[in-house]
């Protein structure tokens, strides 16, 4: 009997904690002696996803230009390397933060046409605490339009079990209305309490993924109009940098000016951040700072603690704002970074853009009925 690789899709909204919780349960895999390859997935190259996993050791391969859905023929060819270089025992897959309606685009395919090949695991979203308290209050003021709130909702709606992220950082009051809202709105779906970060809740979240079953199966009603608009109020920026200086900075001081720069500048400007990363790199040494909103302060995820003279600087931002006015913002809170260093930056490419409408290579549905995971896995 062919080993089946197990297929392991994490889904959730930008900057709901993907990349850090899929390179956690990447080490979960590998301390169990399993060997394990990453997906990532954007709608642009310079993907600062892919070259942070890259970073820490993992083998990564890279869906860009399109979203799994709309590429899926390239999401198989990219499995089919990993499977060719290293006989992964599971697929981790990080579609893009903007996509839903991938059961019936990306697990039903992999279900339905490629089942001798693939071990389909329960499809777990991860709730962005920030946004998604908002959105799911339905607060008039929740950073996002209604069309672009969609896409949060009907990525929950999905999910086989749905998982509250960065509990570290919340309340006890913020998650438990969290979990109120969630269950208000999804009656009985497994809730699972995380830290990406910490890794607490992890032993849960494996089990959850261990488990056997007819799993993906809440096929969407969606509105693709609805959707497109909301994928399309969002600026999207990928630019590969490259900055020098005679006098030598730290690297990680670098990221978070450009961010914060960034944060302050766009919430000047009353434009929501969705997400927005920056990586490093120089050398073996790679730094990374983020923001997952503009309520939020500027993170220094993965530090370099390391002084350069040069280095190469990838910016993705995802704004809600238009593109133009996005690489404004970008290219001057990087002069600005770059002016206080006495240092150059020469952009090598920049791609700002909308996301174009979803068009997915193919939807699948199945007749009615749900498996439900274990009820002990709701606690």
């Amino acid at each position: 009997m062919t080993r089946k690789i197990r297929f392991v899709m994490v889904g959730g909204f930008l900057g709901a904690g993907k990349t850090t919780t899929l390179a956690r349960l990447a080490r979960h895999f590998s301390s169990r002696g399993q060997s394990v390859g990453i997906v990532t997935n954007d709608q642009a190259t310079d993907l600062v996803d892919t070259n942070n996993l890259r970073s820490q050791g993992f083998s990564v391969g890279e869906v860009a230009g399109a979203c799994f859905c709309c590429n899926f023929n390239e999401l198989l060819g990219t499995m089919d390397r990993l499977t060719q270089r290293q006989m992964p025992d599971v697929i981790l897959a990080e579609p893009v933060g903007s996509c839903t309606d991938l059961v019936a685009t990306v697990i039903q395919p992999l279900k339905q046409l490629y089942d001798a090949q693939f071990s389909i695991a329960p499809y777990c979203v991860i709730l962005k605490p920030s946004h998604g308290i908002k959105i799911l209050r339905g607060d008039a003021q929740a950073g996002f339009s209604p069309k672009a709130a969609y896409i949060l909702k009907k990525q929950l709606e999905e999910a086989d079990a749905i998982l509250i992220n960065r509990v570290d950082e919340l309340a006890v009051g913020e998650l438990t209305e969290l979990a109120q809202l969630v269950e208000q709105h999804h009656p009985g779906r497994p809730l699972l309490r995380v830290s990406a970060k910490t890794g607490a809740g992890f032993d849960l979240l494996q089990e959850t993924i261990d488990q056997e079953g007819d799993f993906g199966r809440r096929i969407l009603d969606i509105d693709y109009d609805v959707y497109a608009d909301g994928e399309a109020e969002l600026g999207w920026l990928n630019a590969s940098v490259h900055v020098t200086s005679s006098t030598p900075f730290a690297l990680d001081d670098l990221l978070l000016d450009v961010v914060n720069t960034l944060r302050m500048s766009l919430a000047e400007a009353n434009a929501e951040t969705a997400h927005l990363k920056t990586i490093g790199l120089w050398e073996g040494f790679f730094g990374v700072a983020n923001l997952i909103s503009r309520d939020h302060n500027p993170e220094l995820s993965l530090p370099s603690h390391c002084t350069v003279n040069e280095l190469d600087l990838i910016v993705n931002a995802r704004v809600a704002t238009s593109p133009e006015t996005l690489e404004r913002h970008v290219q001057s809170a990087v002069a600005s970074a770059c002016a206080a260093r006495n240092a150059t930056a020469e952009y090598r490419q920049t791609q700002c853009f909308r996301p174009g409408r979803p068009t997915p290579t193919h939807r699948l549905t199945v007749p009615n009925g749900i498996v439900a995971l274990r009820d002990s896995l709701t606690t």
